[in-house]
């Protein structure tokens, strides 16, 4: 989603006020418009603008005053002065003091509409650059920790130190919420590249040209709007580590402008001519089978085995039940502590539904039933009565085969069967009721599914 940018117009001229306000209003930004000095500096009290569009001589407080506090409070908001031609000097002061530029009075729109794209493009790159650097520095030195005692998890974490240090591609699969950018980041912070930037993408959340602004950037002028050079990801991760998730929804023309960037460590810029050389780790992931994408022509199968050097295969939370209990103390304490809750137990009723749900929402899902059950206790310990009513109402069974998304029907009727024995304390007769047949008829499942004991 595009980002909508801020601006506040003052301006002691009503009518020039009201039509900034129309003009700029109608090209896409949200605008408040004031008509004195002093208004303007109580609303900047209180509130944050990217511009400032402010008349320079006005009474009782000036855009001078304006710029001053502006540059005081919000250094990162720029200033355009509206001047009228005697106060040339005046204007080129305020410029000295920090205001982006100066328009004089009587002003052409189109004229307006530049300036006003260009100061905002500036705004862009510097919250975008200070963004960045403070996720560099959020997870610069911060150590990834995977929770597991799961001995198909230990094995991937094994491996995944081996490869770190190399600079080979690593595709990571599994589905949503199992942790594929987890392990990318444990990756990174094992690679001889943890001290540079770490980006992450999710190819899904874009169209292609979107996302081929978000990767390659673009040049001055390559399309309307384009006011200045921007930079891609890939330049930005340079010396770093950038991970594309759902790397299977990029379109057909995406993935051949990416295949040549694993060829040819290199890129060109939308409306560029100069290919880009950059050094830049690759890991990918996806929550699809991606052989089955290849068969369907919508994955291309040179790209799969340029970034298939090394894979790992996440295992859903169904089938790493060991970590549940771990995972469940891990987010208690880590949503009390950003609570500022003393919650430190979780009943053993609870974590008994806790253990028996199957999680199809994997990890993901987990750390949000926790996080929930933190927000809702106002006691020391989680009890059945925090979680939520669909995991009280249902207890939601996948039996999944190790290595095949679905069960088959025997498979599932067997753990049916064994649920509903549970449920009933081993009753047979209430059992069949439930089940809809008769005792004979239970007796015999039980029989071939080697039940008799349940």
């Amino acid at each position: 989603m595009e980002q909508q940018f801020k601006i506040l117009v003052v301006d002691d001229e009503k009518l020039t006020l009201k039509n900034l306000k129309y003009i700029l209003t109608k090209e896409g930004y949200e605008v408040k418009a004031v008509d004195n000095g002093m208004s303007a500096l109580n609303l900047l009290k209180n509130e944050e603008f990217d511009l400032v569009i402010t008349d320079l001589k006005m009474d009782m407080v000036s855009g001078l005053d304006i710029l001053e506090k502006c540059k005081e409070w919000y250094p990162d908001t720029e200033v355009i002065m509206i001047t009228a031609y005697g106060s040339i000097d005046s204007a080129i002061q305020a410029m000295k003091l920090g205001a982006y530029h100066y328009i004089t009075k009587p002003f052409r729109l189109d004229e307006l509409k530049i300036l006003v794209k260009e100061a905002l493009e500036k705004v862009r790159i510097k919250k975008e650059n200070k963004r960045l650097k403070e996720e560099f520095e959020r997870l610069k030195g911060t150590v990834v920790h995977i929770i597991t005692q799961n001995p198909e998890m230990k094995k991937i974490l094994e491996l995944a130190e081996k490869v770190a240090p190399t600079d080979c591609p690593v595709l990571i699969l599994g589905e949503t919420g199992t942790g594929k950018e987890l392990l990318a980041r444990y990756i990174h912070q094992h690679s001889r590249r943890k001290d540079k930037v770490f980006l992450a993408i999710n190819c899904g959340a874009f169209t292609e040209e979107l996302l081929a602004n978000e990767l390659f950037g673009h040049e001055k002028g390559a399309y309307t709007g384009a006011v200045s050079t921007k930079k891609g990801l890939l330049e930005v991760a340079s010396g770093g580590t950038l991970f594309l998730d759902e790397i299977t929804e990029m379109s057909p023309t995406m993935q051949v402008k990416f295949l040549r960037v694993l060829q040819e460590k290199e890129f060109i810029r939308l409306g560029g001519t100069e290919p880009i050389k950059v050094d830049v780790r690759i890991i990918a992931a996806t929550n699809r089978d991606i052989k089955k994408e290849i068969e369907k022509g919508r994955f291309r199968e040179d790209l799969y085995y340029r970034l298939n050097v090394i894979s790992f295969n996440l295992p859903p939370l169904c089938q790493r039940k060991e970590d549940i209990p771990l995972l469940c103390y891990y987010f208690l304490n880590k949503y009390a502590k950003e609570m500022n809750k003393e919650v430190k137990e979780i009943s053993e009723e609870a974590m008994e539904l806790l253990l028996s749900y199957d999680y199809p929402g994997n990890v993901r899902e987990l750390e949000n039933i926790i996080a929930r059950a933190v927000a809702l206790t106002n006691s020391s310990k989680i009890e059945l009565s925090h979680l939520p009513e669909d995991l009280k109402k249902f207890k939601i069974f996948t039996f999944r085969k190790k290595n095949f998304p679905l069960p088959t029907l025997e498979e599932q009727e067997k753990e049916y069967i064994k649920m509903v024995l549970k449920e009933v304390g081993g009753n047979k007769t209430l059992a069949a009721q439930i089940l809809g047949i008769d005792r004979a008829t239970l007796w015999r499942k039980l029989k071939k599914y080697s039940l008799e004991n349940e």
